[in-house]
């Protein structure tokens, strides 16, 4: 038996709740891919918060707390100026309010480029004050003796090359990568080198299709599509892009709800109701046991 903490929504508090150890692993996701094939795409979403979590938990293999909470979550330009606090705290939630699926915390800008010792520290913590299941780290074979040295000390990672948005000052904006030759070559070799490091499964973004099946084909770990190919081996979006929460999204998300909208017209119909006096008072909404 484990211990999950399930969000009771009558009171909004979190409560330990016992439940059978049904969680999946790294090595279960690692082991998806047989033969340079996966007979069972991935399903990966972002994940923020215990509730969100919950949500999404039964759907997915894996969850991200990505440091995409930057932008979703606290406004920011984009996902640099993100804390390793930060990722600690909505990480911590993430876990708490899932049971099933992995969930993965990315580590944030400037916490594990420095060398690998830096990266074990920051990755250790994240480990033990959320419970995650492993981390995902930006860059290809810059990072590859990074991926090893955590590897060989008991930590998963994921790895993450084409777009990578914490490289956004140098590249320049969130354009698609692999266009020139000389680009695709190196996304193609970063993949080989982080799989030869011991990455579990590679997150390939925002990179031109027929890169992103040649990089897919190239290594034995698990490719993690993000406006890359179908052909990868699983796919991730941002949670809030895929429900419509926001008015613009890359090209390649597809929207399976309008979220903004509903959540807008709720809070139109509320403020109606009590500009006009209309809205339920205590008295005939809360009935006493």
């Amino acid at each position: 038996m484990s211990t999950t903490f399930q969000l009771d929504t009558a009171t909004s508090r979190a409560n330990p709740t016992p439940a059978p150890m049904k969680r999946l692993t790294v090595p279960a996701i690692r082991r998806r891919k047989k033969d340079g094939a996966t007979a069972e795409p991935i399903v990966m979403l972002t994940a923020y918060t215990a509730r969100q979590a919950q949500l999404l938990d039964a759907h997915c293999d894996l969850l991200l707390v990505g440091d995409s909470l930057g932008q979703v979550i606290y406004g920011l330009p984009s996902s640099v100026p993100v804390t390793l606090e930060m990722m600690i705290a909505h990480g911590a939630a993430v876990v708490r309010g899932s049971y099933h699926a992995v969930v993965i915390v990315d580590m944030p800008f400037g916490t594990y480029e420095q060398s690998p010792q830096q990266a074990f520290e920051n990755a250790a913590r994240l480990l033990k004050e959320t419970g995650c299941a492993g981390v995902k780290l930006e860059g290809g074979a810059a990072m590859a003796a990074t991926v090893r040295f955590l590897n060989e000390r008991g930590i998963p990672v994921m790895g993450h090359i084409g777009l990578t948005p914490q490289a956004v000052n140098v590249l320049g904006g969130y354009n698609a990568r692999g266009r020139s030759d000389a680009e695709a070559q190196k996304i193609v070799s970063d993949a080989r080198a982080l799989d030869d490091a011991g990455a579990f499964s590679i997150v390939v973004e925002g990179v031109v299709e027929p890169i992103a099946i040649e990089a897919t084909r190239a290594i034995g770990c698990p490719t993690i599509g993000i406006g890359g190919s179908a052909q990868c081996d699983g796919q991730v979006l941002v949670t809030e892009d895929m429900l419509g929460m926001f008015e613009r999204v890359p090209r390649f998300v597809k929207r399976y709800a309008d979220m903004a909208g509903l959540v807008s017209d709720a809070a139109a119909r509320y403020a109606a109701e009590v500009r006009e006096r209309s809205f339920p008072g205590v008295e005939q909404t809360y009935q006493p046991k």
